[in-house]
């Protein structure tokens, strides 16, 4: 009987060693990558709640929020997000860290259809946001008023919510969506090594991928788009008549003091004005600071745009274009791509209350208060500075671009019509849920 040398066996034990210490590094630094994953998820999920929630309870406590109907789109797209983040996040960022579902196959198609009708609601909600600023900033404020009233603003909120409807439970809990890929399903549940209920498994048929993804994202992209290139060119046009304006207004005449001053709405100092215009009349130096503030106002109107279109299509446009594209390539697309696509549309629900609420000014005074525990000093803060608005100026929201206009007289009538027509349509946006 041969017995194996000692050299051999001196080799077998080093080996098993070296394979327990390899088993054991990798078992650590998979440990450590789940770790650090639950952390960011968890991260995500709790600055989102926490901010779309903080939205909601200001529009509750502030009653100068509630008089603006058109703040319910924002209320509304913040109540869209928070369930995102309450009963969709959790159970995707469990399915990620353990690798298995634990809930069953009904519940696997009740997260989904919930994950799809949530995430369109709030897309939807970012198109009728766009909307609503097209009209109260390029149009007459009388048109501004017969478009929006609290009826359609009501039947657009619902649009909203039952539009994903008819995309989510309806098609999802019927199975359409798998017609025809039936056994690519099968095959997926084998290859995650798991039966129907502990696995999740998703996959569209074309038809259902082109209907969905056109609701859902490409038709409410196109939208936005359209909307927001008006606006920026409407808010150019406004930086136009408020230089013809201050012309108008350099010319001394006596017993007038024609003032116009811009104001940006990001400056530090809240006294901080560019003016532009002196009653003594117009010198070859005014010129420089009107076309240095117009220039300002510009650059901030296209940045402010810039921030809104580009997070949106950057959080959800890989998602949709994959959507599209995997069932034409015999859904050849990594699973790892597809968590991180969806991860990243999670994440615009967290950014959504910092780019439609956070910047604006009338939010942010609500939530000083609720955060500083109802703090009087700027409970009363708040109150002057809305008060003092609708005394003393006009102000509006061109984009993210703050203007206060004050003008006390311009000597030719045509130009004093044409400014309190612009005035009056620039009070009528100064609520439109734009950045303020």
């Amino acid at each position: 009987m041969a017995t194996a040398s000692p050299q051999h066996l001196l080799d077998e034990v080093i080996n098993t060693g070296q394979q327990q210490e390899h088993q054991q590094q990798e078992e650590f630094l998979n440990s450590l990558e789940t770790i650090v994953l639950t952390i960011f998820l968890s991260i995500i999920i709790i600055m989102t709640v926490f901010g779309n929630l903080l939205v909601m309870v200001a529009l509750c406590k502030d009653r100068h929020l509630r008089k603006k109907k058109t703040n319910y789109f924002i209320v509304s797209l913040a109540f869209a997000d928070l369930l995102v983040a309450v009963v969709v996040m959790p159970f995707a960022a469990i399915e990620l860290t353990t690798g298995q579902w634990r809930y069953g196959e009904i519940f696997c198609l009740v997260r989904t259809s919930l994950d799809v009708l949530l995430t369109t609601a709030s897309i939807l909600h970012l198109c009728c946001i766009a909307l609503d600023r097209y009209y109260a900033i390029c149009c007459q404020p009388l048109v501004y008023r017969h478009k929006m009233t609290p009826i359609r603003v009501a039947a657009m909120l619902s649009g909203c919510w039952l539009i994903p409807t008819l995309i989510s439970f309806l098609p999802i809990m019927q199975s359409w969506n798998a017609i025809g890929i039936e056994d690519i399903i099968e095959e997926r549940r084998a290859l995650a090594g798991g039966s129907n209920d502990t696995s999740c498994v998703f996959l569209v048929n074309r038809p259902y991928a082109l209907i969905c993804s056109a609701v859902a994202f490409y038709v409410p992209l196109a939208l936005m788009v359209l909307a927001y290139q008006r606006i920026y060119v409407t808010a150019m046009t406004h930086v136009r008549q408020i230089e013809t304006l201050q012309r108008a207004g350099s010319a001394p005449v006596a017993g007038t003091v024609p003032v116009i001053i811009v104001r940006s709405s990001t400056s530090s100092d809240p006294v901080e004005h560019y003016r532009l215009r002196t009653p003594t009349g117009s010198s070859h130096s005014d010129h420089a600071p009107i076309a240095n503030s117009r220039m300002r106002v510009e650059t901030k109107a296209a940045k402010t745009l810039a921030v809104i279109m580009g997070c949106f299509c950057l959080c959800w446009a890989p998602f949709f274009i994959t959507n599209v594209v995997d069932p034409f390539i015999h859904y050849s697309v990594p699973w790892q791509l597809w968590t991180a696509w969806l991860w990243l549309g999670y994440i615009n629900s967290g950014l959504n209350p910092f780019l439609y609420a956070f910047l604006n000014r009338a939010f942010r005074r609500a939530f000083l208060v609720i955060l500083c525990c109802g703090d009087e000093r700027y409970a009363r803060q708040a109150s002057c500075s809305y008060g003092h608005a609708h005394r003393t100026c006009s102000a509006a929201s061109v984009n993210g671009t703050s203007m206060a206009l004050r003008l006390s007289f311009l000597p030719n009538r045509s130009y004093s019509d044409n400014g309190r027509t612009m005035l009056a349509n620039e009070h009528e946006s100064q609520y439109s849920l734009g950045p303020l």
